[in-house]
């Protein structure tokens, strides 16, 4: 981590249970951080406490000492009616990933969601949500969002500026 962007443990945690979409145990989040188990457990701890005293949508789960980061129950059903397209929850997680990330090697995406994320990008494929380019170097894929997607979910592309210098 850079030294002039500090990001707090609680946030790092929440991060890593939001991109992975799995519940997760205290060890394995310690693993991905390289942080002890104990400061692990203690800032799970407070982001649960954190979710408790807030009005918010999601919350902390804790199953047989795996944590995931969800929807609080009763709310399945409004986000899915607020979905243009009928995807997963599972899927959307690994669109919003490609989407943080605007471009993305499949193998990296692999890496950060777990081996369902293969299903999810044909998934995502099949319904022009994304687009894959091979790798000039290598064996993997370059995955970025489709004009589709920005149409779908009315985000603005990021504009290229043109010098007109340059094109001459």
């Amino acid at each position: 981590m850079s030294d002039d962007i500090k990001i707090s443990l609680p946030a790092r945690i929440e991060a890593v249970l939001y991109l992975k979409g799995k519940p997760l145990s205290s060890d394995e989040i310690s693993d991905i951080l390289k942080e002890s188990k104990s400061h692990i457990e203690e800032s799970i701890f407070a982001l649960i406490a954190g979710y408790s005293q807030r009005d918010t949508a999601l919350e902390i789960k804790d199953k047989n000492g795996k944590y995931s980061l969800q929807l609080r129950q009763g709310l399945g059903e409004l986000v899915q009616n607020l979905l243009p397209v009928d995807i997963s929850g599972a899927t959307l997680r690994t669109l919003a990933t490609i989407a943080l990330k605007k471009r993305i090697l499949q193998s990296d995406l692999v890496e950060l969601r777990g081996s369902g994320a293969y299903e999810h990008i044909k998934e995502l494929l099949a319904i022009n949500f994304i687009e894959r380019k091979r790798q000039r170097d290598g064996r993997s894929f370059w995955l970025t969002l489709s004009e589709k997607f920005h149409r779908t979910f009315t985000v603005i592309p990021d504009i290229k500026e043109t010098d007109p210098k340059k094109a001459a």
